[in-house]
Order: C-alpha cells, then sequence, then structure tokens
C-alpha cells in the first residue's frame, strides 16, 4: 500500500474532528489568553486553521525557511477561520494524495533565521511537524474553550460536555 493511501484516512479523521473545535471558537473570545506567555485564542485557532497549509508546503518544496520578525497568520473571524481551514485541508489532501512513496522519502528542512531547526524525510514532516503538532495545539484550544465555558466537541468518543446528552437519551 503506498504511504499517500495510509496517511490519508488518518489525514482525513484529524481534520474533521479538527474544524469541530475550530467551530467552536468565538469572535469575541479572539484576545482572550489564559497567561501572559500563552498566545490569544484567535492567535492559537488560527495557528491550528493554518497546519494543514504545512502539508502542502511539505509536499511542494524542500526547504522551507523563515526569518525573525515574520507576521504569524492571524484570522479576523471564525469565518474566515473556518474558511482558510478548509482551503488549506483540501489543498493539502490534494497534495498529500498526488505524492508518491519517493516523494515522501525526499528530505525536507526547516530553517529559521539561517539555522536548520528540523531536516527529515517528508513522511516524517507530515506525522510530526504537521499531524501531531496541530492535534497538540487543538488540545491546547479546548482548554482555552473549555476556561471560557465554550463546550467541547469529543474528538475520539463523546466529550463531557457530549455525555449529558447521551445520559439523558439513555435515561
Amino acid at each position: 500500500m503506498p504511504l499517500s493511501e495510509a496517511l490519508l484516512p488518518e489525514f482525513d479523521e484529524e481534520m474533521k474532528n479538527t474544524r469541530k473545535m475550530l467551530e467552536r471558537v468565538p469572535d469575541e473570545k479572539f484576545d482572550y489568553k489564559p497567561h501572559e506567555k500563552s498566545m490569544t485564542m484567535g492567535r492559537l485557532a488560527s495557528h491550528v486553521a493554518e497546519m494543514p497549509s504545512w502539508a502542502a508546503h511539505t509536499m511542494q518544496m524542500e526547504l522551507l525557511e523563515m526569518q525573525p520578525g515574520q507576521a504569524p497568520y492571524l484570522a479576523k473571524s471564525n469565518k474566515q477561520l473556518l474558511e482558510d481551514f478548509d482551503k488549506n485541508v483540501a489543498e493539502g489532501r490534494k497534495l498529500l494524495a498526488a505524492a508518491t512513496d519517493a516523494d515522501f522519502a525526499k528530505i525536507w528542512t526547516f530553517k529559521y533565521g539561517g539555522h536548520t531547526v528540523f531536516a527529515a524525510p517528508r513522511s516524517v514532516v507530515i506525522r510530526s511537524v504537521v499531524m501531531n503538532h496541530m492535534i497538540h495545539h487543538r488540545a491546547q484550544l479546548g482548554v482555552y474553550l473549555r476556561l471560557n465555558e465554550v463546550e467541547i466537541p469529543g474528538m475520539y468518543g463523546p466529550s463531557a460536555d457530549e455525555m449529558k446528552y447521551w445520559t439523558a437519551q439513555n435515561s
């Protein structure tokens, strides 16, 4: 089985779950920060929404070089967040589906300010830097939402918020 066929079902499921979390981000809470060292909710949600585009970048180029001072992506609203996420998912998925095993074996490098931060086969980058990284930040976003009394969607089964509906149906 080609790597793309093995990877796509997981990609699809994680993108579906991520979209459910992003749908819950309220516009009026984009400036919320749980701690002075934390990102705002809007920046964190934007980071989660941009991560699927990294799949496309990974498959389209072998080197990503960023410089200090580059402004991060920041959506202006939940509507923009979801539109950009959907576009990024579609673009990333298309390139992953078309990739050959040889494409996945090529080394991809990330440099920051001229220094190599990370270099690995694209298959590793997709799983770690794109998928696992996104899942990590999605979980952080869930904490931000919980701290703001926003109901959390289940990712791999019902959440505590969804359990009240399940419990009510079984009573």
